[in-house]
């Protein structure tokens, strides 16, 4: 028993119902827009089609207590914590597990605890008005007969994923597993216009970078920041999706559902070679750019040299000159004091003698400056 309710026997969580037995469905009805924080939709599927449409939490368990071969698939958009915690005394949900749905900013990991999967998923969207990549939590409880998911932003688009699989009832069929499976492919499936985005950013750094944009700096270093991030949301599915294929050989998991997930990892495999190449593409890129910042400050220092070795020349000539006039300006400030008693005043040579003292020391400093090259 889970919950009050009996624990469903089979392959996997939930097993396929036999061919044999009427298929019971009503119409999906439409998705609502994602509410500020609560469940967005809650559905109870028997042999893949939509048996009930619960209008809340409590209606969901009554609806599964009564349909043994029942699945309940149960959307949440940022749920308060007395939804989670109900949700975790109906399926005996792992406090951890619960813990880490509240308080989200968690890395991607699947967990086990007992026979429920608690999986982490980082989904991406890449915001082309921003040219920026934005990341997004979803949490997922696996469990025999129900599907949980937390969301914590606005993608990946669970509604369009619930459309697919309730168009595709044998699959919808094969269970809880089959969920799993359309979610990882709606997240894996996601990565693709964010790789491409952040291909088309690389080439516009290329083109900043050899253009000698100041801010090409910037956005490498900023663009970086995203590829990281991206591989920290990328690769550890790599390692989930590989327990997840070795995990369901032992639970009887149909062949071709374990064919999808192989196709998964295969597509998230080569979003994460290409990661990996943009991010060893930044850094060259960023190196280059250093060595073109570099040269360019290398000629500016070249320029300010030269502009401050002319102007250094320049003051050598204007400072030989005013040393030079400065001589006879000396002795004429000299010999024109107004002093009674001063030497050479009353001697008739005497203004001769200070001109020719005038233009001996004048000359004298002319050719010092010329001889060191001042002149």
């Amino acid at each position: 028993m889970v919950g009050g309710r009996r624990l469903r026997p089979g392959g996997g969580f939930g097993r396929q119902l036999d061919e044999h037995e009427t298929h019971v469905g009503v119409p999906s009805p439409p998705e609502p827009p994602p509410p500020a924080g609560g469940m967005v939709d809650s559905a109870v599927y028997i042999r893949g089609h939509r048996f009930a449409s619960p209008a809340g939490l409590a209606e969901t368990y009554s609806c599964l207590q009564e349909q043994d071969d029942a699945m309940a698939w149960i959307g949440l958009y940022r749920p308060d914590i007395d939804q989670i915690s109900s949700l975790a005394r109906e399926f005996r949900l792992h406090d951890l597990a619960v813990e880490d749905a509240i308080n989200a900013h968690q890395r991607p990991k699947l967990e086990r605890y007992g026979h429920t999967l608690f999986v982490v998923l980082r989904a991406a969207r890449y915001d082309d008005l921003r040219e920026e990549v934005e990341f997004s939590e979803l949490h997922l409880f696996i469990g025999p007969g129900f599907v949980v998911t937390v969301r914590h932003g606005e993608v990946p688009d669970l509604a369009a994923v619930r459309r697919r699989m309730e168009a595709d009832a044998p699959m919808l069929a094969q269970g809880p597993e089959a969920v799993l499976y359309a979610i990882l492919d709606q997240v894996v499936d996601g990565y693709a216009p964010v790789v491409a985005g952040l291909e088309n950013d690389i080439d516009e750094i290329e083109t900043q970078v050899f253009g000698g944009d100041p801010n090409a700096s910037r956005r490498i270093y900023g663009l970086s920041r995203e590829v990281i991030e991206f591989q920290r949301a990328a690769r550890p599915l790599l390692g989930m999706l590989d327990g997840l294929a070795t995990g369901t050989g032992g639970y009887g998991t149909d062949e071709e559902l374990r064919r999808y997930l192989r196709d998964v990892t295969d597509h998230l495999t080569q979003v994460v070679e290409r990661v990996d190449g943009f991010r060893h593409l930044l850094q060259n890129i960023l190196t280059v750019n250093a060595t073109l910042v570099s040269q360019q400050q290398n000629e500016e220092m070249r320029s300010l040299t030269a502009a401050s070795y002319a102007q250094n020349e320049e003051l050598k000539k204007v400072s030989s000159w005013a040393a030079i006039l400065f001589a006879p300006t000396l002795i004429g400030t000299v010999y024109g004091m107004n002093f009674v008693h001063m030497p050479e005043l009353n001697w008739r040579f005497g203004y001769l003698f200070a001109l020719l003292l005038m233009l001996l020391v004048c000359g004298t400093l002319y050719l010092v400056f010329k001889r060191r090259g001042w002149l």
